[in-house]
């Protein structure tokens, strides 16, 4: 009996761990593709508040879009990191299909903030993504899991609020050259929690510490 419940518990935790490396697959590779196009698909997926009412593929497809290679980079790099981190923290099916919804939401509210003409780049769902992560960790049965979610949330909140994403500036990286969007970060945490919760996303592992 004890090895089928351990056998269910590697099963579920397994199809949690493929769909979320699912989904950044979902958000990287298309990236990668456009990029291959030589940025010239920037126009057609990009985030435009006036078109977006009647082209909503660009609720998705604004995060396939970069503004130049080491912006490309950047976000790639960010995406293995998340993935990674998910998987770390023993994310499930649920955490998974958090983070998918989180994505289109994280674009649906630049419509807040019209004077946003372009938006492209995965940073916003990337934070969408963390934030799923520490509600799943937070809302954990050990707890130091519960610690490490706390600390994890934290980190993102306080860094989302020193880039002031209610400011009308956009601040550029004379380094990368990218100009960051920091309500498109502050949006793709309120999405992550607020998927995460609806979805009573937690950790693999509180189901291993449930009594049976």
């Amino acid at each position: 009996m004890a090895d089928a419940v351990l056998t269910a518990q590697a099963a579920r935790r397994t199809h949690g761990a493929r769909l979320w490396i699912a989904v950044a697959a979902l958000l990287a590779v298309p990236a990668l593709h456009a990029a291959l196009s030589g940025f010239t698909m920037a126009a057609v997926l990009d985030w435009q508040p006036g078109l977006a009412w009647r082209e909503p593929w660009r609720l998705w497809s604004a995060a396939w879009v970069h503004l130049n290679k080491l912006h490309l980079a950047a976000n790639i790099a960010g995406t293995l990191l998340v993935c990674a981190l998910g998987i770390a923290a023993g994310v499930t099916t649920r955490a998974a299909m958090a983070w998918a919804l989180a994505w289109p939401m994280t674009h649906a509210a630049l419509w807040l903030r019209p004077d946003i003409a372009h938006y492209a780049g995965l940073s916003g769902v990337l934070h969408a993504g963390v934030m799923v992560v520490a509600v799943a960790l937070m809302r954990s049965g050990v707890p130091r899991q519960r610690a490490i979610g706390f600390a994890l949330a934290g980190g993102v909140l306080v860094k989302v609020a020193a880039e002031a994403p209610w400011s009308d500036m956009f601040p550029w990286s004379d380094t990368l050259r990218i100009a960051t969007v920091p309500f498109a970060h502050a949006a793709g945490v309120v999405a992550g929690a607020a998927c995460s919760w609806a979805l009573g996303v937690t950790t693999q592992r509180r189901v291993d510490a449930t009594p049976r």
